[in-house]
Protein backbone atom coordinates (compact mmCIF):
# COMPACT_ATOMS: atom_id res chain seq x y z
CA UNK A 1 0.00 0.00 0.00
CA UNK A 2 1.25 3.67 -0.82
CA UNK A 3 1.79 5.80 2.15
CA UNK A 4 2.67 9.58 1.16
CA UNK A 5 4.06 11.29 4.05
CA UNK A 6 4.48 15.35 3.69
CA UNK A 7 6.41 17.33 6.24
CA UNK A 8 8.19 20.35 6.49
CA UNK A 9 5.37 22.99 6.99
CA UNK A 10 5.15 25.46 9.65
CA UNK A 11 4.11 29.04 10.43
CA UNK A 12 6.27 31.70 8.81
CA UNK A 13 5.95 35.38 8.34
CA UNK A 14 5.08 37.40 4.34
CA UNK A 15 7.72 37.28 2.39
CA UNK A 16 9.48 33.84 4.45
CA UNK A 17 10.23 30.93 2.94
CA UNK A 18 9.45 26.99 3.49
CA UNK A 19 10.56 23.79 1.96
CA UNK A 20 8.29 20.90 1.70
CA UNK A 21 8.98 17.21 1.52
CA UNK A 22 6.99 14.49 0.23
CA UNK A 23 8.21 10.98 1.31
CA UNK A 24 6.21 7.66 -1.10
CA UNK A 25 6.48 4.46 -0.07
CA UNK A 26 4.93 1.23 -1.08
CA UNK A 27 5.14 2.29 -4.71
CA UNK A 28 7.54 2.30 -7.84
CA UNK A 29 8.16 6.35 -7.33
CA UNK A 30 9.86 7.28 -10.18
CA UNK A 31 7.77 6.36 -13.23
CA UNK A 32 5.20 8.69 -11.90
CA UNK A 33 4.47 12.20 -12.29
CA UNK A 34 3.77 13.81 -8.82
CA UNK A 35 1.83 16.89 -7.66
CA UNK A 36 1.81 19.06 -4.60
CA UNK A 37 -1.83 20.43 -3.85
CA UNK A 38 -3.29 22.57 -0.75
CA UNK A 39 -6.47 22.99 0.58
CA UNK A 40 -7.44 25.79 3.01
CA UNK A 41 -10.23 25.89 5.35
CA UNK A 42 -13.98 25.78 3.03
CA UNK A 43 -12.29 25.98 -0.28
CA UNK A 44 -11.16 22.84 -2.65
CA UNK A 45 -8.25 21.06 -2.71
CA UNK A 46 -6.09 22.80 -5.84
CA UNK A 47 -2.83 21.94 -7.58
CA UNK A 48 0.22 23.75 -6.63
CA UNK A 49 2.60 22.66 -8.85
CA UNK A 50 3.86 19.04 -10.60
CA UNK A 51 6.67 17.63 -12.01
CA UNK A 52 6.59 14.31 -14.64
CA UNK A 53 8.43 11.46 -14.12
CA UNK A 54 11.62 13.31 -16.69
CA UNK A 55 11.86 16.14 -14.56
CA UNK A 56 9.27 18.49 -16.16
CA UNK A 57 7.57 20.92 -14.45
CA UNK A 58 4.47 23.12 -14.27
CA UNK A 59 2.77 25.64 -11.90
CA UNK A 60 -0.52 26.99 -10.99
CA UNK A 61 -0.47 30.75 -11.85
CA UNK A 62 -0.41 31.98 -8.61
CA UNK A 63 2.71 30.30 -7.09
CA UNK A 64 4.67 30.95 -10.41
CA UNK A 65 7.86 32.62 -10.41
CA UNK A 66 7.61 31.70 -5.86
CA UNK A 67 7.14 28.30 -5.66
CA UNK A 68 10.20 25.51 -7.43
CA UNK A 69 8.92 21.35 -7.34
CA UNK A 70 11.62 19.06 -7.87
CA UNK A 71 12.19 15.36 -6.92
CA UNK A 72 14.89 12.76 -5.98
CA UNK A 73 14.01 9.71 -7.49
CA UNK A 74 16.79 8.09 -5.05
CA UNK A 75 14.97 9.04 -1.77
CA UNK A 76 11.14 8.83 -3.16
CA UNK A 77 10.80 11.86 -2.74
CA UNK A 78 9.26 15.04 -3.68
CA UNK A 79 9.77 18.57 -2.60
CA UNK A 80 7.93 21.88 -2.96
CA UNK A 81 10.67 25.20 -2.08
CA UNK A 82 8.25 27.90 -1.25
CA UNK A 83 9.40 31.35 -1.33
CA UNK A 84 8.40 35.08 -1.09
CA UNK A 85 4.84 33.32 0.80
CA UNK A 86 1.80 35.29 1.10
CA UNK A 87 -0.81 34.93 3.49
CA UNK A 88 -2.97 33.81 1.02
CA UNK A 89 -0.57 30.20 0.80
CA UNK A 90 -2.22 29.53 4.27
CA UNK A 91 -3.65 26.05 3.77
CA UNK A 92 -2.40 22.27 4.30
CA UNK A 93 -0.09 20.96 1.23
CA UNK A 94 -0.61 17.25 0.66
CA UNK A 95 1.11 15.27 -2.37
CA UNK A 96 0.19 12.95 -4.86
CA UNK A 97 -0.19 12.21 -8.07
CA UNK A 98 0.23 15.22 -10.80
CA UNK A 99 -3.22 13.95 -11.95
CA UNK A 100 -6.35 13.36 -10.12
CA UNK A 101 -7.83 10.34 -12.02
CA UNK A 102 -4.68 8.59 -10.75
CA UNK A 103 -4.07 9.31 -7.61
CA UNK A 104 -3.19 7.78 -5.21
CA UNK A 105 -6.20 6.04 -3.05
CA UNK A 106 -4.53 6.98 0.44
CA UNK A 107 -3.89 10.52 0.70
CA UNK A 108 -1.01 11.92 3.60
CA UNK A 109 -2.23 13.78 6.65
CA UNK A 110 -0.49 16.62 4.98
CA UNK A 111 1.47 19.49 6.38
CA UNK A 112 0.30 22.98 8.02
CA UNK A 113 1.47 26.20 5.82
CA UNK A 114 0.69 29.32 8.16
CA UNK A 115 1.72 32.75 6.76
CA UNK A 116 1.06 35.15 8.85
CA UNK A 117 0.95 39.07 7.36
Amino acid sequence: QVQLVESGGGLVQAGGSLRLSCVVSGSIFSIYGMGWYRQAPGKQRELVAAITSIGATDYADFVKGRFTISRDNAKKTVYLQMNSLMPEDTAVYYCNRDILSVAFASWGQGTQVTVAS
